[in-house]
């Protein structure tokens, strides 16, 4: 009677083990349901169109422009951005040919070889400058390139600068 007794007990055990591990199966494929509905949607980059930049004043103001009062064209950059590495030689060749400033936001080496690209040809700024600027022209992805008018209103902006010297030369 007592080999009976234990034999119950033994599978009583055995079945409550077996309940825990379909719950934590079961569990454990709702997570990759969902993971794998996730990955599914793919990856969503937010649209990002500098356009929405056009019309806007630039706070000449607030800025200093190391003897370049009207710069025609503005770059920002960010010291953390690749494609901000790329263009900054792309850009310091155009600023040889006309009034042109770099924003550039971000702090240490990556920052340091960005300035040493554009600086020279344009004037330079950096720190909590180009931070504050950056929030107040509502520039959201870098690099960003503007073409701005005499009186510092942005007439065109895009992502890409060979662009932005295209729809300035259509205009």
């Amino acid at each position: 009677m007592t080999f009976l007794i234990a034999a119950v007990v033994l599978v009583g055990v055995l079945c409550v083990f077996d309940l825990l591990l379909t719950f934590a199966v079961l569990r454990r494929l709702r997570e990759h349901t969902a993971e794998l509905a996730r990955l599914a949607e793919g990856t969503q980059f937010i649209s990002y169109d500098p356009g929405v930049l056009v019309g806007r004043t630039l706070p000449w103001a607030d800025t200093d422009t190391d003897g370049v009062d009207r710069p025609e064209l503005v770059a920002f950059f960010d010291a953390n951005c690749d494609a901000c590495h790329k263009h900054a030689p792309q850009f310091a060749v155009t600023a040889r040919t006309q009034a042109a400033m770099a924003v550039i936001s971000g702090a240490g080496p990556r920052a340091d070889d960005l300035v040493q690209v554009v600086a020279g040809v344009s004037s330079v700024i950096t720190a909590e400058r180009a931070d504050s600027l950056v929030k107040a022209v509502g520039v959201e992805a870098f690099p960003t390139f503007l073409r701005v008018g005499q009186d510092g209103t942005i007439v065109a902006a895009h992502m890409e600068l060979a662009a932005l010297a295209e729809m300035a030369s259509a205009k």
